[in-house]
């Protein structure tokens, strides 16, 4: 398998910049996710790399061989990329049978019978669809035709597989299930694989590393809990769920024994420690992250030395597997995502309280 670079890559469509200078080091066997909401140019980054678009400026290889140089106008076509893709639509030919639709990719590179049989009933067995092989494809299901299209992707062993929101058509229980079974197939193949997705929670659990986007630009590149828990700026910080963003000053800013700083701010009605990257100086401004998860509801008035805020509940709503309950504080009201066990009234005094680990400053 093959890495990807990306070396200040951008994309212009007229006066509008798409993709903005880009940096980017796949390495080879590893599943990288672009994230972002729609028009951030993850997709036309995919594209790029696919050698459906052409980049504007910068360049671009894969492995050892550079496939576009916009300032040399070097341009390697798709065809010629070894890569393999599979769009949101999949892309099923209707007229042809499962089989068929696998063998495409090696009928047209002209290759023997007896080796286009081997290859794809190989990757039909990838993608645990071999007794499908004779099927006509529209009498196939939406996760049906996701395996397909998958199989098709790597029936020719491509250096790099290229995924554009494969999942998003798919009712979220199957969702789940087929992400599961593409990221244990990946992991078993080693096979690079660039994925775009605007879910949060479905990059999360497939990726090495999660790229984030928006405007074109990368805002952050890290392991999925990295980016989660320790987002580098409040624009990262939102991307991610429903955090509870709090404005906080410094009060002071000490070392914690090993990468990161431990500060003492003060918000409006509240005051604690918590967690930071980079050493921040007194009376700067903060944003303050706690993810609701992470927040405790307690009777009014027990603090036990943890971050906390006292307040009354305004609304809890039962949602099965858990009960979002809304508290309105002096400083804001916070989102707590707590046991659907539970009890709790409205209008009730409280104390909501989090662990100094759960809570992340960053710079405003």
């Amino acid at each position: 398998m093959a890495s990807v670079t990306l070396e200040n890559v951008s994309r212009m469509y007229g006066a509008v910049t798409a993709v903005d200078n880009v940096n980017l080091k796949i390495k080879s066997g590893e599943f990288v996710t672009l994230l972002g909401p729609s028009g951030c140019g993850k997709t036309t980054t995919l594209r790029m790399v696919a050698g459906l678009e052409k980049n504007t400026g910068g360049r671009i290889a894969i492995g050892d061989n550079v496939v576009s140089d916009s300032e040399k106008g070097y341009f390697v076509p798709s065809e010629r990329r070894r890569l393999g893709m599979v769009f949101q639509s999949y892309a099923i030919w209707p007229h042809m049978t499962v089989f068929d639709n696998v063998a495409y990719p090696l009928r047209i590179r002209r290759r023997p019978d007896k080796e286009i049989n081997d290859r794809v009933m190989n990757a039909l067995r990838l993608v645990e669809m071999e007794q499908y092989a004779e099927r006509p494809s529209p009498a196939l299901s939406g996760g049906q035709q996701q395996r397909v299209a998958i199989a098709r992707a790597l029936v020719f062993e491509p250096e790099v597989l290229l995924l554009d929101e494969p999942l998003s058509n798919l009712d979220a229980r199957l969702r789940t299930q087929m992400g599961d079974d593409f990221r244990a197939l990946q992991q078993r193949l080693k096979i690079t694989a660039l994925y775009v997705t605007h879910d949060q929670a479905e990059a999360m659990a497939l990726s090495d590393r999660v790229v984030v986007m928006h405007g074109g630009k990368i805002l952050q590149v890290g392991a999925p809990e990295e980016i989660y828990r320790r987002p580098e700026n409040r624009q990262v910080a939102a991307f991610f769920g429903t955090p509870n963003l709090l404005n906080a000053t410094v009060k002071d800013c000490r070392p914690n024994g090993g990468q990161y700083f431990k500060l003492s701010v003060e918000g409006q009605g509240w005051s604690g420690d918590c967690h930071a990257a980079t050493e921040m100086p007194k009376g700067a401004d903060v944003t303050v992250m706690v993810r609701p998860e992470n927040l405790h509801v307690r009777d009014a008035g027990q603090v036990n030395g943890d971050l906390s805020w006292s307040g009354e509940v305004s609304q809890a709503i039962f949602r099965g597997s858990h009960r979002s309950i809304m508290v309105k504080t002096p400083a804001q009201t916070l989102h707590v995502e707590a046991s659907s066990l539970s009890n709790v009234d409205i209008g009730r005094p409280v104390t909501v309280a989090a662990p100094v680990e759960a809570a992340w400053a960053v710079r405003n």
